[in-house]
Parts: C-alpha cells; sequence; structure tokens
C-alpha cells in the first residue's frame, strides 16, 4: 500500500519573492558604468575640467598671460615652465588651463542655453500640436535658415569689442533649432501613450503634464543630445577663435592659442607651443563623444553593447 503524502504547507512570511525588476535608468546606469572607454573618457573630461577650474590656484592669474615677456620668449620645457613658453614669453601650461577654462565655460555655457531652448520649444510644439506646432516650426525653419558662420563674423565685426557673453548669446540662439526639432518628435511619439492621456482626462494643466510626465520620459534622448552639442560647441569655439572672430585674443582660449601658433616656425621647430592646447582640445572632444556614445548604447534597449 502507497504511503499518503501529506500535503505541504509553506508559511507565508517563507515565501520567495521574485527579484525587483529594474528601473530603465537603473538599468542604463548599468550599461554605461560597464562602457569602459565611456568610464575613461568620463574620467578624462572630469580631470580637464576640474584642472581647467582651478586654474588660477595652480598657475598664475588669468591677468599674467596676457602680458609680454621678451626675456622667456619661445623657451623650451623645463622646470620653471612646464610646456615651455611662447613667442610672446607666455607660459603655455598657465595659458592652457586658463584656456581650458574659457573654452568650457563657453562651451557648457551654449550648451545648456541651447539644450533649454529646444526643450521648451519642442515640447510646446509636440504637446500642443495645431496652429502653435505650425507657428513654432516655422519659427524654427526662419531660424535654421542663418548661416551660423556667416552670422557671427559679421555680427562680430560690427561689435569689435564684444565680450565672451556676447558670444555664448549669439551661438545660443542660432543653435537650438535641431535640438526642438528631435524633442518634438518624441514628444509627439510619446504623448500618445495611456499615461498622459490619463494625466490630461484628471485634469492635469499642460504645464504639468509637460515637465512631470513628458519631459523626464524624453530626458534620455535630451542627455544624448546635449553630450554631442557640447563637442560641438567645443569645436564651434576653437574655430572661430583660430579665424579671429571667437573669444577676444586679450583672454587665454584654446582656439586663440592654436591661431597664434599657426606660423610655419611654430609649427616645425616649436612643437611645445602648439601641440599641448592641441591635444588637450582633441582629448576633449574625443572624451565628450565617446560619453554620447555611452549614453545612446546604455539609453537604447536594443544595444547589447
Amino acid at each position: 500500500m502507497e504511503p499518503v503524502t501529506q500535503p505541504t504547507t509553506v508559511a507565508v512570511g517563507s515565501m520567495i519573492k521574485p527579484p525587483k525588476s529594474q528601473s530603465p535608468w537603473a538599468l542604463a546606469r548599468r550599461k554605461f558604468l560597464k562602457n569602459k572607454i565611456a568610464m575613461i573618457s568620463l574620467v578624462f573630461l572630469i580631470m580637464v575640467t576640474v584642472l581647467s577650474i582651478l586654474a588660477e590656484p595652480l598657475t598664475v592669474p588669468v591677468e599674467e598671460t596676457a602680458k609680454i615677456n621678451l626675456t622667456q620668449m619661445s623657451k623650451e620645457p623645463s622646470a620653471d615652465h612646464f610646456f615651455g613658453t611662447d613667442k610672446s614669453g607666455r607660459d603655455v601650461f598657465a595659458r592652457t588651463l586658463h584656456g581650458g577654462q574659457t573654452s568650457l565655460l563657453l562651451a557648457f555655457s551654449i550648451t545648456i542655453a541651447v539644450i533649454t531652448i529646444g526643450s521648451i520649444v519642442g515640447a510646446t510644439a509636440g504637446f500642443f500640436g495645431g496652429w502653435v506646432d505650425n507657428a513654432l516650426m516655422r519659427f524654427t525653419d526662419f531660424m535654421m535658415n542663418f548661416p551660423f558662420l556667416l552670422f557671427v563674423i559679421v555680427l562680430k565685426s560690427i561689435f569689435l569689442e564684444s565680450s565672451t557673453a556676447t558670444l555664448i548669446f549669439v551661438i545660443s540662439v542660432l543653435s537650438w533649432t535641431g535640438t526642438a526639432r528631435l524633442v518634438r518628435s518624441k514628444v509627439m511619439a510619446e504623448k500618445e501613450n495611456e499615461y498622459i492621456l490619463s494625466a490630461i482626462s484628471i485634469g492635469c494643466s499642460p504645464f504639468k503634464t509637460i515637465t512631470k510626465h513628458l519631459l523626464p520620459n524624453v530626458m534620455s534622448t535630451i542627455i544624448v543630445q546635449a553630450t554631442l552639442t557640447l563637442a560641438v560647441m567645443i569645436v564651434a569655439e576653437t574655430g572661430l577663435s583660430f579665424l579671429g572672430f571667437g573669444v577676444p585674443m586679450n583672454i587665454p582660449s584654446w582656439g586663440n592659442m592654436l591661431q597664434e601658433a599657426r606660423s610655419p616656425d611654430v609649427l616645425t621647430s616649436k612643437w611645445w607651443i602648439w601641440i599641448p592646447p592641441a591635444a588637450v582640445l582633441t582629448g576633449t572632444i574625443l572624451s565628450i563623444n565617446f560619453i554620447g556614445e555611452g549614453f545612446k548604447d546604455a539609453f537604447n534597449p536594443k544595444s547589447n553593447r
């Protein structure tokens, strides 16, 4: 006769709980931290930013980098001048750090302005649609018709004594259009989801719906766009300063340093004048691009990288 099996009773407290599912932000963070190239680039960018911020405690004040010293012209790297001196006798190491402070401050300021303006315009146009969308997008198309480089050169030619703030304002006003169109397309796709329709049905105001529900769910796209914009703004500042239409010449920046070091004798026999700013500039741009690619892969659920 077969033994009768008694039903097993399991205490409620001893039941194994299913593993807690991670949020998309947690999964993206884990994927980004596993991206070695992106993490190395992030460390490099933080190091360059911190050194640029500490330029004055580590080196001479910024006013000293503009003074000409005829007794120290074109000195090779030494214990007194780590990166040597330029044709005007100014310390290249100090000017590289102060130049990074100027270039990064300008690039970060423009990026914040561009992302803010583009996100506001794109989210408003995508959410309301109709005549609001048509009006904002036609205005965006109108702003895209301005030739960026030509407009900045003409404006700098008119305002010869313009400062860095003027350059930030001009570039920001002309560069938000791409972000606006990208955010608009994402918002138009996102607003058809049920949670947005539920928020509208219970009486949430448009401002609260956009800020509390829509923008947080398209924030991954905005973050990726911000990193790519940051790299573009550094290139734009360097190119304009190299052409003589960017940061005023009395303020050190990476573009100004390269503009002053473009003579044939410097390029051929005085490598220490142009290689430090060029190397830091190239490394910074590459690191930002790698960080942007890391963010893009991290927020892409179909990516296995």
